[in-house]
């Protein structure tokens, strides 16, 4: 985890996610050849993503990055809850705003992830508790 700006926090890349499903992709391609090539693809796809995109947690917004340009805002004040599912082997991130869900793929460190979260939105229900 990095500090880029002050009160803001930009999250280290981790690997771990998309390296297992490309892993997982070997078996299948000699079981089915299109379902091993669907992961394949999806492995290194995500691995791609891993080492593009990039979140900072400012002080007002969730900034989604890619390299030098910025994708998206999601200032805190339309967040409503945000969960990381199956905290054993965190895979998804999930936070519901005013008019809508959004999924992420964990791409990023979860234990700084849940620490950015809790000090940014710590007001806002964690709903897997």
């Amino acid at each position: 985890m990095t500090t880029t700006q002050p009160g803001s926090t930009q999250l280290s890349p981790s690997y771990k996610l998309p390296i297992v499903i490309a892993l997982l992709s070997l078996p299948l391609l000699f079981i089915q050849l299109g379902i091993g090539l669907f992961v394949a693809f999806l492995g290194l796809f995500l691995l791609y993503q891993t080492t593009t995109i990039r979140l900072i947690f400012t002080a007002t917004a969730l900034e989604v990055w890619r390299q030098e340009n910025i994708l998206k805002t999601f200032p805190y004040a339309d967040w409503q809850s945000w969960t990381i599912f199956w905290p054993p082997l965190p895979i998804l991130f999930y936070f519901k705003e005013i008019n809508s869900i959004h999924f992420l793929p964990v791409l990023f460190a979860p234990n700084e992830l849940k620490e950015a979260l809790q000090t940014h939105v710590s007001d806002l229900s964690d709903v897997s508790g």
